[in-house]
């Protein structure tokens, strides 16, 4: 019975998902160094995108103008990149980098998204007082 327990357990350290899972990491997040990202690591990475800054730039003239026309505009495109960033998995490494720890749930940046669209639809679409 030594030989074979000896080439199970060979054969379940060759096959150990380590190696597959540094490749996801290594393919996912380059520049990863080893800490476990949090909610809030994504988040801030997913806002540091440059589509994501647009959108907040965006959002500031939408609301700085107070064109509601504008912030619907800008919804819409922040509705587009949350699914993208929900639903596309391009490498379909998506589970795996998370398992590692290298990204972790964009739930937080979801919520966050929505309660910008969310304020901007309440601040554009309020009537100005007229001051007399």
């Amino acid at each position: 019975m030594g030989p074979v327990r000896r080439g199970l357990i060979t054969a379940a350290l060759t096959l150990a998902p380590g190696t597959a899972l540094a490749d996801a990491c290594g393919i996912e997040r380059p520049g990863w160094d080893g800490v476990p990202v949090t909610m809030w690591g994504e988040a801030l990475t997913l806002f540091s995108s440059p589509a994501a800054l647009a959108l907040l730039a965006a959002s500031a003239i939408a609301v700085l103008m107070r064109s509601a026309w504008g912030a619907l505009i800008v919804c819409v495109l922040w509705s587009v990149l949350t699914m993208i960033v929900a639903a596309a998995d391009p490498t379909g490494l998506r589970a795996e980098a998370m398992a590692a720890g290298c990204r972790a749930s964009p739930a937080l940046f979801i919520i966050a998204v929505a309660a910008i669209c969310g304020a901007m639809i309440l601040h554009t679409s309020r009537k100005s007082k007229a001051v007399g």
